[in-house]
C-alpha cells in the first residue's frame, strides 16, 4: 500500500500550531512504520520554490519525497492539485492531516478534521471562515474516511455534518516526550531563561496562541480579581505564544495594569526547550478555551507535572480523563475561585500533578500513528472490494 501525504499544513506560517505538529510527528512515525513493513511506503510532495517545510524532510527506505511545482501554487494545490500528484505517484490513499484541501479524483482521501471551531465558535474575517466551512463540509461529505481528535468533535461532526459514525474513527494525539516531561527542571537553565523573558516572581501561565477562543482576557480578568481578593498572592501571569488574530483586545488587557500589583507578561513564541522550561517552572498552568478539538497545550502541561486546571467545556474533560480542576469558562468568578484554590491548597495541586501524570501515559505518536495506519488500511480496503 502507497500512502500519498498532503503537505500542506507544514507551511512555515504555521509552524508550532497543533495541525503542524500533528503532522510533522505523524510523517516521523511514518518513517519508521515504513521501515518495518517493505509492503508499506509513503509518498510527501514537496517543492524546493516554495515556504512549505515538506523540503526539509529527508526521504529514507519506503519514504520518498516527490518534488511537485504545483505546490508553489496555494489555490491549484488545494483545489485539485494534490489530487492529480496523488494519482500520478500511483497512491492508494491520499492523507490529508487537516481539512484544506478538495477530497476529489480517483485517490481515496482519509481527511483529519481536528474540530468545527469554524461552524462553533469561528475567529476569522468572514471570508476565511466561509472558505474554512466549505472546505470542513466538502472534507466531511467526499473523504472516504475521516479521523479526529476526540469523541467530542467526532459528535460534532456526525451531527453536524450527517455523516454516519462508521466514516469517523477518534485517534488520540500524542506528544514529544523528550521535552515535555517530569524531569527535574534544570536550575541554571530555569533562572537564566527567567531572566530573558523579564519574569521575577512566581507566575501562572498558559501557552498557546494569542486568540480569541482561548478565552485570554477573561483570564486576565480572574487573575487580578484573584489577587485583588488576596495581597498575599505574588503573581505574574504568563501569555506565552504567538500573536495570531485578533489578539488586540487582549494585549491591550494585559498591558492595563491599572489598579493591580500583578503584571501579565506576553513573552511570545518559544523553542519546545525554553517553553518545556518555562511549564516546569510555572506555579500553575491554566487552560480556559472556549473550544479545543484535543489541546496539546494541556497534555504538555499534564506531561511536565505541573498542576494544571482547565475549562469544563468541549473535549478538555475527556482529554484529560477528568483528573483535573474545572471551572466555567465564562464565569470570571470560577475561574478566580479554581486557581488560588489550586495554588493554596497543597493537597490539590499535589493531586493535580499525579493525576495528570498518570492520565498522559496513554498518549504517544507512536500509538498515534498505528491507528491513523489502521484507518488507511481500512480506507483503501474498501476501494479494493467495490472495484
Amino acid at each position: 500500500m502507497k500512502i500519498a501525504v498532503d503537505p500542506w499544513t507544514l507551511a512555515s506560517r504555521f509552524r508550532c500550531q497543533g495541525t503542524y505538529v500533528y503532522a510533522q510527528h505523524l510523517i516521523r512515525e511514518f518513517k519508521k512504520l515504513a521501515m518495518d513493513d517493505p509492503e508499506l511506503s509513503f509518498c510527501l510532495f514537496a517543492s524546493r520554490g516554495s515556504s512549505n517545510d515538506a523540503a526539509r524532510v529527508e526521504p529514507e527506505a519506503n519514504f520518498e519525497i516527490r518534488p511537485t511545482p504545483m505546490l508553489d501554487h496555494d489555490r491549484l494545490w488545494r483545489f485539485g492539485g494534490v489530487n492529480v500528484a496523488a494519482a500520478r505517484a500511483h497512491a492508494d490513499v491520499l492523507f490529508a492531516p487537516t481539512a484544506a484541501m478538495l477530497p476529489m479524483g480517483l485517490v481515496p482521501v482519509v481527511c483529519t478534521i481536528h474540530d468545527v471551531t469554524a461552524v462553533k465558535m469561528p475567529s476569522h474575517s468572514a471570508r476565511v471562515t466561509r472558505l474554512m466551512r466549505f472546505l470542513l463540509r466538502a472534507s466531511a461529505k467526499f473523504s472516504r474516511a475521516l479521523i479526529t481528535d476526540s469523541e467530542h468533535s467526532k459528535k460534532d461532526i456526525v451531527n453536524i455534518y450527517g455523516v454516519p459514525e462508521s466514516k469517523v474513527s477518534v485517534v488520540y494525539l500524542g506528544y514529544d516526550k523528550a521535552v515535555f516531561n517530569s524531569d527535574p527542571v534544570d536550575i541554571d537553565a530555569s533562572k537564566a531563561l527567567m531572566k530573558r523573558l523579564g519574569i521575577e516572581r512566581p507566575y501562572v501561565l498558559h501557552h498557546g496562541t494569542i486568540q480569541p477562543r482561548k478565552n485570554l482576557q477573561r483570564l486576565i480578568d480572574a487573575y487580578r480579581l484573584m489577587l485583588s481578593r488576596d495581597r498575599n498572592l505574588d503573581l505574574d501571569l504568563v501569555l506565552a505564544g504567538r500573536l495570531g488574530w485578533e489578539y488586540e483586545a487582549i494585549v491591550a488587557a494585559g498591558n492595563d495594569n491599572a489598579g493591580s500589583h500583578g503584571r501579565v507578561i506576553f513573552p511570545g513564541m518559544l523553542e519546545n526547550s525554553d517553553l518545556a522550561v518555562l511549564i516546569k517552572s510555572a506555579s500553575l498552568v491554566v487552560i480556559p478555551s472556549r473550544y479545543e478539538g484535543f489541546c496539546l497545550p494541556m497534555v504538555e502541561a499534564m506531561a511536565c507535572g505541573t498542576p494544571t486546571v482547565v475549562s469544563n467545556t468541549s473535549c478538555l474533560p475527556e482529554i484529560s480523563g477528568n483528573a483535573l480542576a474545572y471551572f466555567d469558562p465564562y464565569s470570571v468568578e470560577e475561574i478566580a475561585s479554581r486557581m488560588q484554590s489550586a495554588l493554596l491548597d497543597r493537597e490539590l495541586s499535589g493531586q493535580l500533578r499525579r493525576q495528570g501524570l498518570e492520565r498522559v501515559r496513554g498518549f504517544s505518536w507512536e500509538r498515534c500513528a498505528r491507528e491513523t495506519l489502521r484507518v488507511f488500511c481500512h480506507a483503501a480496503s474498501q476501494g479494493a472490494s467495490k472495484s
